[in-house]
């Protein structure tokens, strides 16, 4: 009970700011790296860690092609954060590209609301609607990820629009397109599935250098 009473002063000590005490940065995090694992793209790998392409690229060496390999380990940490060894920068990192953003389309019919927001912060859309509804891209681009790999988006669709923006659309219940393939403004590149709570939705975000925007700032007023 002594030994209780006096860790209790101690702490009420400590917590009165009478011993300061220096801060500890937190360990690293053990998500510091990433094994890449079969039907993985640079973008879908980004997209589910918050971090730009771009910048994974550049942290691992990888080429213009974004070409990534099964079983090879991704740094996601810049060079010289703890616990990351990845290949030496020799030159400045060049600054992040900047475009004005597309004059986007609505991707789909229905009732809009601002949802919980992605884990990695920012904002998304759920439009509710019919199953099978259409979804449609919201700009024009090239698909560079469909697929059901990252967890809680379901059926996943993301359009890469140019060096700044990308746009994902999540919960389908068919997808109509493929990798690589070009697609115009407008047209139908799945169907609408079930979101939380099995009601028909459309998960929609806008990203702008691998973050997340608001979508409601960026979509014209209905």
């Amino acid at each position: 009970m002594r030994l209780a009473g006096a860790m209790l002063g101690c702490a009420l000590l400590a917590a009165c700011g009478a011993a300061p005490r220096r801060f500890t940065p937190p360990p690293a995090s053990p998500d510091a790296a990433y094994v890449v694992r079969a039907g993985d793209t640079l973008y879908s790998i980004g997209f589910r860690n918050g971090i730009d392409y771009h910048d994974l690229a550049r942290w691992n060496g990888i080429g213009p092609d974004y070409r990534i390999d099964v079983g090879q380990r991704l740094a996601l940490r810049a060079p010289g954060a703890s616990g990351v060894a990845v290949v030496p920068r020799l030159r400045p990192e060049p600054p992040l590209p900047v475009s004005a953003p597309p004059r986007w389309l609505w991707p789909a019919d229905g009732a809009a609301s601002v949802t919980v927001g992605p884990p990695t912060g920012g904002q998304a859309l759920r439009i509710t609607g019919e199953a099978g509804a259409p979804v449609r891209a919201a700009a024009a681009g090239r698909v560079v990820y469909t697929g059901a790999g990252l967890r809680a988006y379901g059926q996943l669709v993301i359009i890469k629009h140019d060096d700044t923006w990308l746009s994902a659309y999540g919960y389908n219940r068919e997808v109509y397109v493929a990798e690589g393939d070009a697609v115009a403004q407008g047209q139908r590149i799945a169907a609408m599935g079930q979101g939380p709570g099995n009601q028909p939705a459309l998960y929609f975000e806008i990203r702008q250098n691998g973050r997340p925007v608001d979508p409601l700032r960026q979509l014209p007023q209905r």
